[in-house]
């Protein structure tokens, strides 16, 4: 067999999963607060902190539900993440430099408006100025599956320019957690990391395919990491990088590449059951002991602001800038209206948000809470707002042609990687 799924667009599989995935994460946090906010919620809390294992580390204690979730779980997902950014830069639609200008020009104004917001709502506050960066990511999942709701009145240029914006977006937040929320180094654990990452590298090189050795390296690696005190999520993106991966432009995935295999067995199971784990265990937030004061408080305030203000402000302001100025072209087959509606949907930060206030209060569950106040607000806001300005905005006027021929085209070539049109990006 030379390919998988050779029959069906390896883009139109990953899109629909996304989509899919995300209406089960939206469904999973409504959940959550349901949960938190009855009788029931105490048992909820008691579950996720309940005692599940051994101490791996003496910083973080025995482990419990949640530290399996979020340290461990979620490392699963940020080696999908590094997977999928892997297979972009070498094989997809950011293999080229003038692929890339258009999304990493967005995805920076998307980080750095809503951080400087964020400073300017809640900076000035003793010790909140460590969560700069909660507003500063995109989730993929959530956002795709409000995109989902609008059908075929979104253009697949807009649903192209939000995964590419989302995957930079990814590589941001990965650095930010490295370089920032990183506690006290262990430099034995972290040189024992460096050392299996560079077998991996070394087996890459000398064209071992063998799965089994990569993940089993992976999961050394992780509880390396967990015991350097840079965060052990870390470890899905540093292993992804080594995995190899076998072009295969304007094709569908080759069966014989162990990074498309491996990406292919990981997507069902992060988008179906990780992330609306993680969206549960992390979402309950009980409002019935949360006072008006502590709603509009800065640290609230300043995270929604980043989410729904700075999101738009950012990647909107950067893409009619770049257009403008001849550095980029415009979304092919979508109006002005409609990338201002995808810039909105930019704004739900959930899951990596979440992960990240985690990170930024790790022994103040007060402010935790309050984040998680924030990032509810500023998400919903941003989803409610985007879908609503989606599908009453009027249409390209060639929107039905253009998709026809977008549908013609990841019949034909898979993941149509290989034309100068299957960014969905015009001409500068």
């Amino acid at each position: 067999m030379s390919s998988i799924s050779a029959n069906r667009s390896v883009l139109r599989d990953f899109l629909e999963s996304e989509s899919a995935g995300g209406m089960l994460l939206i469904f999973a946090a409504i959940m959550a607060m349901i949960v938190a906010n009855s009788p029931l919620g105490e048992t909820y809390v008691h579950l996720l902190h309940a005692a599940t294992g051994p101490t791996l580390t003496d910083k973080l204690g025995p482990m419990t539900v949640h530290l399996w979730i979020n340290d461990g779980l979620m490392a699963i997902f940020f080696l999908l993440v590094g997977l999928e950014i892997k297979r972009e830069f070498v094989d997809g639609r950011l293999a080229s430099w003038d692929r890339r200008r258009l999304p990493f020009i967005a995805a920076a104004a998307g980080m750095a408006v809503p951080a400087a917001l964020y400073m300017a709502f809640a900076g000035g506050t003793s010790g909140l100025a460590q969560g700069w960066a909660i507003p500063a990511a995109t989730d993929i999942a959530f956002a795709m599956g409000v995109l989902a709701l609008l059908g075929k009145r979104a253009p697949t240029s807009l649903k192209l320019f939000l995964v590419t914006v989302a995957i930079v977006d990814d590589m941001g937040a990965v650095a930010i957690i490295a370089l920032f929320y990183t506690a006290k180094l262990n430099l034995v654990a972290l040189g024992a990391a460096a050392a299996l990452l560079g077998i991996m590298v070394a087996c890459n090189r000398g064209g071992v395919k063998h799965l089994a050795l990569y993940l089993l390296l992976f999961a050394l690696l992780w509880y390396a990491m967990l015991l350097s005190g840079v965060h052990a999520t870390i470890a899905g993106v540093l292993a992804a990088t080594a995995i190899p991966l076998d072009r295969t432009p304007g094709a569908p995935d080759s069966a014989s590449s162990p990074l498309h295999r491996l990406e292919h067995a990981l997507h069902p199971w992060v988008a179906f059951a990780i992330v609306p784990i993680f969206g549960f265990a992390n979402a309950g937030v009980d409002i019935r002991s949360l006072g008006a004061d502590q709603i509009f408080a800065p640290l609230p305030l300043g995270i929604a602001a980043g989410l729904f203000l700075g999101k738009q402000i950012g990647i909107f302001g950067s893409v009619w800038l770049s257009v403008t100025f001849g550095i980029a072209g415009k979304l092919r087959g979508a109006t002005w209206l409609q990338i201002y509606g995808v810039s909105m949907l930019c704004g739900i930060g959930f899951t990596m948000s979440l992960f990240i206030g985690g990170l930024a209060f790790p022994d103040r569950p007060l402010l935790i809470e309050e984040a998680k106040v924030g990032i509810l607000m500023g998400s919903l806001a941003a989803a409610l707002a985007g879908y609503a300005l989606l599908r009453f905005a009027p249409l390209h006027p060639q929107h039905h042609a253009i998709e026809t021929a977008s549908d013609d085209e990841i019949a034909a070539d898979g993941d149509v990687r290989d034309t100068s049109e299957s960014a969905g990006i015009e001409a500068p």
